[in-house]
């Protein structure tokens, strides 16, 4: 069992840290070179064990997005990869799914790659693959374990390569390009095309300078495509509304044709219409939805629990498909896609309201770019036929208002605490005559409301990894999330443990 220190570095299906100095309330940088060093060797052991390969038998790639603790963090993998008698292809600044895809196309029996996503510039982490994908919560746990009791392979020694695999991912993303959109001009089936990136100086930089502009696109505009690990312009992040607003900007201002924006490491993206206009949540899932079902008529998609009611209208009755709303969580979404497939159901997508999105496709791999690269095919075919992303998310019933409301959790057993008051809702829903509760709900409570009562809908959930309780909220009318929030205040006011000022504040602020 891990104990409460080791469990600590457990972040869903990554290991997370503290890596640099800087952290508020000056935490102490908990991802020491020895704590790598375990951690790596526990990867090993793990990887031995789930492969049946011996150490010196395999053939690891390291990768890191552009983190200021990359490069000691890089070292601390290194030397316990060597130590361990592996072969080690040293891939630098690279985004998480190159990684995977080292795995498929240079056959790498695993995969470390050197990430925090999105998160502040003083933490980092580990996330690993095999050829099946990424690891599992309890696979994490298993290399913890290793790490907690100083668990290591035989010391062997291995040898390392320098390997510029993005360069062989930026490639195979051109020919995505060029054979999906089948110009005339078959070099360069973007010319003509005025698209902005934001890459907000993560790793995605590469996907102007490397995808794009060959093809013939004109990247002028751009932004923040060089590698600062201290993020000065804005969190990488397609959910920011800091980052959005600046992508939008910068579309308006240039007058592109589309914009597009990714996470630190690629695995999120967001778009830009023409017109300045977001295209992420729930319209970026329409989108993605609209271009897997093309080849997949009738098929499911698998979303996140928080998509909209308009969205399920759209891709039932406008696109002919089927929605499954499952639990928040990347990793939920992919899997419960692979159980869908595996007992017959046609499904090719798995998306989170996030940007995180998984094509059958491309392995169920969550990636950024190629989701992007799929988007700009699109808007190239359409544009060939007079018609462009507006018009394919014209039929997409939108809300008039839209909230989400994070309410803390102020106890250690949070997720006790945070069930009773699901429980406690979902009871109070039972007795209101004006609220249903969602039989199809997948996780926490989702209610719809009356248009007496706010028409609209309300999920509140646990949050996947922290102590807080998300509140969605989306009404048709005006007014109405404020309707819908004041009805719920009644009752989770009643949970002394739970901070509900964030609430108080959005209803007074009305």
């Amino acid at each position: 069992m891990l104990d409460k220190y080791w469990k600590h570095f457990k972040s869903g299906t990554d290991i997370r840290g503290v890596a640099s100095s800087g952290a508020p309330d000056e935490q102490a940088i908990d991802l020491t070179d020895e704590n790598i060093e375990k951690m790596t060797a526990g990867f090993v052991l793990w990887l031995a064990a789930k492969t049946g390969t011996a150490p010196e038998k395999m053939t690891i790639s390291v990768g890191h997005d552009s983190r200021i603790s990359a490069d000691r963090i890089q070292a601390a993998v290194l030397h316990a990869l060597i130590n361990a008698g592996c072969r080690v292809l040293c891939c630098g600044l690279a985004s998480t799914p190159s990684m995977f895809m080292t795995t498929v196309e240079l056959a790498c029996t695993g995969a470390v790659q050197i990430t925090a996503s999105h998160h502040p510039f003083f933490r980092n982490g580990l996330k690993f693959f095999t050829r099946d994908g990424g690891l599992e919560g309890s696979d994490i746990e298993q290399i913890l374990e290793h790490a907690q009791n100083g668990d290591t392979p035989p010391a062997l020694q291995g040898t390392t390569e320098e390997v510029n695999y993005m360069a062989q991912y930026s490639a195979r993303l051109r020919k995505m390009i060029q054979d999906g959109v089948k110009a005339e001009d078959y070099d360069h089936p973007l010319a003509g095309f005025h698209i902005v990136v934001d890459a907000g100086n993560g790793a995605g930089g590469f996907y102007a300078k490397d995808v794009l502009e060959p093809l013939g696109a004109d990247i002028s505009g751009s932004q923040f495509l060089e590698p600062d690990g201290m993020f000065p312009n804005h969190i990488p992040n397609p959910e920011n509304e800091e980052a959005m607003k600046s992508v939008c900007a910068a579309v308006r201002k240039n007058h592109a044709d589309l914009g597009v924006i990714f996470d630190t490491d690629v695995d999120r993206g967001g778009a830009v219409d023409h017109s300045g206009n977001e295209i992420n949540r729930n319209r970026l899932v329409a989108i993605a939805s609209a271009i897997a079902l093309e080849n997949a008529p009738g098929g499911t998609v698998v979303t996140d629990s928080v998509t909209s009611d308009g969205l399920k209208t759209y891709i039932e009755e406008t696109l002919g498909g089927k929605q499954r709303r499952f639990k928040r969580g990347y990793k939920n979404v992919i899997d419960e896609a692979l159980r869908l497939n595996k007992e017959g159901v046609d499904c090719p997508l798995a998306i989170e309201t996030s940007g995180h999105a998984a094509m059958r496709e491309n392995y169920f791999l969550d990636d950024g770019a190629y989701l992007v690269t799929k988007i700009i095919m699109k808007t190239a075919v359409l544009r060939g036929q007079g018609k462009d992303l507006e018009d394919l998310l014209a039929p997409l019933p939108e809300p008039a208002e839209a909230a989400e409301i994070r309410l803390p959790i102020m106890v250690e057993d949070f997720r006790t605490e945070g069930e009773a008051v699901l429980a406690s809702l979902s009871t109070c829903a039972g007795h209101q005559p004006h609220w249903h509760i969602d039989p199809e709900g997948c996780e926490g409570v989702r209610i719809a409301f009356d248009e007496q009562a706010g028409d609209g809908w309300a999920l509140l959930r646990l949050s996947v990894h922290d102590p807080i309780l998300p509140l969605n909220i989306e009404s048709n009318i005006a007014g109405g999330t404020t309707l819908i929030a004041s009805q719920l205040y009644v009752n989770l006011r009643t949970h002394k443990n739970i901070d509900t000022s964030p609430l108080e504040t959005f209803i007074s602020n009305d």
